[in-house]
């Protein structure tokens, strides 16, 4: 695809609608450098409003943030100032440092909400962004009041590839299928992450897809994908102490349910781990499943808090 075709690309419209979707939310598209050769893309509120909470929402692999919390973005700006930052190589977010562990995307996150005056948050993390929301809530813990992870193997181990519980047999193969550079390889993702899987997806769109989306950065990407396995063993993993909210979808073929289990004991009783288990979807539970995802991130993050103005109002002074 030539650069003249590029312009009637259905992935470019799709991105420049998405771009409009979130700024007619009430976003706007913001670049901080960090000043150690990092330089990070979020979308930050155009008018900051004081009497609501933060929420942060942190994408996976894939394309950028905005295809991935799209769905939800009307909805959760109602209620909080919303931030969503494109994570390291991702959207317009880049490094020159050496660093790929999920430590340091969030620091990199963290320090990109500083710059914006953000001290207390509530964080999602999906998937991949779950390993870094959980970095995030174990590495300042005075930040981070309330924690989501979505379908994300915080847990997992390195001798879990060798025992057989995930689908792929070993992290090149999971590179290959995560970050797909053909159309058969991206039908191959797609039956991967859904439980019902999309079965018309023409060729012409597919290789649009990977030429907008799955090229640039795709080293960076693998050696990230990479990172998350090396040495990795439970015991090293924090356990937090946030309120925190464990959800799964039934089928995940990714990061299997039995994660989501492994998860919940090893942060025990102190984090008040809940976990919820979406029937019938896999691991694409935001594409998948989105108004089910929706109403278990509304129940956690959004009700209580409405509840509690209701009550600070209902038992404030009256009128005469």
């Amino acid at each position: 695809m030539g650069i003249s075709s590029r312009c009637f690309s259905f992935t470019t419209w799709s991105d420049r609608w998405f771009r409009h979707s979130f700024s007619k939310s009430g976003l706007k598209s913001t670049t901080t450098d960090l000043g150690d050769g990092t330089v990070m893309h979020c979308w930050v509120p155009k008018t900051l409003k004081k009497h609501k909470p933060s929420l942060i929402l942190i994408h996976g692999i894939g394309a950028n943030a905005m295809w991935q919390w799209n769905r939800f973005i009307s909805q959760f700006t109602r209620h909080f100032n919303v931030y969503v930052p494109d994570l390291v190589f991702f959207g317009d977010s880049t490094t020159a440092r050496p660093e790929r562990s999920e430590q340091f995307q969030a620091k990199c996150v963290m320090g990109l909400l500083e710059g914006h005056g953000v001290t207390r948050m509530s964080v999602i993390g999906l998937s991949y962004g779950g390993f870094v929301a959980y970095s995030m809530a174990a590495m300042f813990p005075e930040k981070v009041v309330k924690l989501v992870v979505c379908c994300a193997g915080v847990c997992m181990e390195d001798k879990d590839m060798d025992d057989g519980l995930f689908q792929v047999k070993s992290v090149d193969e999971a590179v290959s299928v995560l970050l797909p550079q053909t159309p058969e390889m991206i039908k191959e993702l797609v039956n991967l992450t859904f439980f019902k899987p999309i079965r018309t997806l023409p060729n012409w769109f597919l290789n649009d897809f990977i030429e907008v989306m799955c090229i640039e950065h795709r080293q960076e990407k693998k050696e990230l994908i990479q990172a998350l396995h090396k040495d990795r063993n439970l015991s090293n993993l924090p356990k937090i102490t946030q309120p925190m909210l464990i959800i799964w979808g039934e089928h995940d073929r990714v990061f299997p349910l039995e994660l989501a289990h492994r998860l919940k004991r090893h942060v025990g009783e102190k984090a008040e781990a809940e976990l919820v288990v979406i029937e019938n979807t896999g691991h694409a539970i935001n594409a998948e499943k989105p108004k089910e995802l929706y109403k278990n991130l509304k129940s956690f993050l959004i009700d209580p808090f409405t509840t509690s103005k209701q009550e600070n109002h209902s038992n404030g002074p009256k009128g005469e």
